[in-house]
């Protein structure tokens, strides 16, 4: 393994570990969810109640942080102005607070307006719940810049723990504020609502540590710092680019509930265990990358930066790939081991398979996109993105609107792989144009490895689908009313099946220690 995988790898352990941790505890808090609200009506108005403010969130602070904060304040930095560097903390601190504060109250206002996009079943609960959570938007945004800071500084733990903590907060108060509150949806909108704000609580500490001290300031003063107009100027196609991502999200769950009850949730139960594999590295690969490939761009160190880049397109794939092919192969056993109980049942399980299969499919395309997307901000190129965005939508809406009839949760879901496939060819496209080297051969080194990860992915998934029929035939005769009997420990073993078959490929054909740039 080369040592800029080696290095790649070790910066972003100590995440990699907190993010699993997240999303093993966001994956109980779909389970709790699942438990208390099924695939119910009620369940629906909870999805597209913190939908809305989620998608807000995407626009305004991770949108914001990634593509235009980091690179710009890695650039006071690398200055070295302490004066500068405060000012520019004080002005987008506050011109960030001004706008998600005026889109808070906009929401909440505007709720009644809103939810009727995506159906009117459960009308008054979604409102109230939109507008319970509405608040989440501000608290997650200040985290993010909190988490824009450190990560500028390769401190990265905090903005890991920081999620920990919300899912933590949400499950806890389902259960323990179900009593008090008209239905189950009520406690775990106030968890969120909680846990947000404890988001950005536990970064505060670290960010004052390291030195960073602001305050608010003029808004007049805030619109006419340098720096924040040059977060501006590189967030405005970023803004439209996301805007028409969200938008993917806002007409996918709108055609989706008007395909039947239950079908909006199913989709978001099988993007919670998308979301589950994805996180672990893409989100931390992506989230370690940025600050490192905008100190290689500033300082016009290509080699390092293409090396960097390198290393991270293989670690994706070498985990992706195998992921993607198990999951297809154990999709029903997977959700049934998770979510089947209480008011999870038979259909729930058909529906959330249907999508989980389609969305699975995308997972490769959906983890580049999180680590291509880094390289072209790292360049303080935002339009780029910003293109592949809006053909995705276009790509996506027509497909789910196509899909969605004959195949209900099952055509969303296809839709946005097909989407997510789309967008990744568009921002290779668009690198290769870009990027100073010999970017094509490097991309092309990268494909071979990707087929030879596909065949050992391929071979190593034989023996699991040959025993897996009698493996799950013999367990669930034991104890059929036991889950972790009927559905864990075949798993188990097909995993370790599976994961012993692929090493023993990787390490006999070398493949492992052959990444190289």
């Amino acid at each position: 393994m080369p040592p800029s995988t080696r290095s790649l790898l070790r910066s972003g352990s100590a995440l990699s570990v907190l993010t699993l941790v997240s999303r093993v505890l966001g994956l109980l808090r779909e389970m709790t969810k699942a438990a208390l609200l099924g695939t119910s009506a009620l369940s629906d108005a909870f999805s597209v109640a913190f939908l809305i403010p989620n998608l807000f969130r995407r626009l305004f602070a991770e949108g914001s942080i990634s593509a235009a904060f980091i690179p710009t304040f890695k650039g006071y930095l690398l200055e070295d102005d302490q004066q500068k560097t405060r000012e520019f903390l004080c002005c987008f601190c506050t011109f960030l607070s001004f706008l998600v504060s005026l889109a808070v109250a906009i929401g909440i206002l505007a709720a009644p307006l809103i939810v009727p996009i995506f159906g009117k079943t459960e009308f008054n609960e979604t409102v109230f719940l939109t507008r319970m959570m509405f608040p989440f938007l501000a608290f997650i945004s200040i985290a993010a810049f909190f988490q824009g800071i450190l990560n500028s500084v390769h401190v990265f733990a905090p903005s890991g723990l920081a999620p920990v903590l919300l899912n933590i907060v949400t499950i806890a108060c389902a259960w323990l504020l179900r009593p008090y509150t008209k239905n189950p949806a009520r406690a775990i909108a106030a968890g969120i609502l909680i846990g947000g704000f404890l988001e950005a609580a536990v970064q505060a500490p670290f960010v004052w540590r390291r030195g960073f001290r602001f305050f608010f300031t003029g808004l007049k003063a805030a619109l006419q710092n340098p720096g924040t107009r040059a977060v501006l100027r590189l967030i405005a196609p970023t803004i439209i680019g996301m805007a028409a991502y969200q938008l993917n999200d806002i007409v996918s769950t709108a055609l989706a509930r008007r395909a039947g009850v239950g079908v909006v949730s199913s989709l978001q139960y099988s993007l919670r265990l998308q979301e589950l594999m994805l996180g672990v590295f893409a989100v931390s690969i992506g989230t370690v990358m940025l600050p490192n490939l905008s100190e290689y761009a500033k300082s016009s160190n290509w080699d390092m930066y293409n090396k960097r880049l390198a290393s991270a397109l293989d670690i994706i794939a070498l985990i992706t790939i195998p992921v993607t092919f198990f999951s297809l192969a154990e999709g029903d056993m997977i959700i049934r081991l998770l979510f089947q109980s209480l008011s999870f049942g038979e259909e729930s399980v058909r529906l959330t398979l249907g999508a989980f299969n389609f969305h699975i499919a995308g997972l490769y395309f959906i983890a580049l996109n999180r680590i291509i997307a880094p390289a072209f901000y790292a360049q303080g190129d935002a339009a780029s993105p910003t293109k592949a965005g809006i053909f995705s939508f276009a790509v996506n809406i027509a497909l789910a609107a196509l899909l969605v009839k004959p195949m209900r949760g099952g055509g969303v879901a296809l839709a946005l792989s097909v989407s997510g496939a789309a967008n990744t060819a568009v921002l290779f496209v668009l690198f290769c144009k870009k990027t100073r080297g010999n970017m094509k051969g490097l991309l092309m080194k990268r494909f071979t490895y990707l087929s030879k990860i596909i065949v050992f992915s391929v071979i190593a998934l034989i023996p699991v689908l040959l025993f897996n029929k009698y493996l799950s035939g013999f367990f669930m005769s034991i104890d059929p009313d036991n889950r972790f009997i009927s559905f864990a420990l075949p798993l188990i073993i097909t995993l370790l099946v599976f994961a012993g078959t692929g090493v023993f490929l990787l390490v006999t054909s070398g493949l492992h220690t052959k990444q190289s740039t």
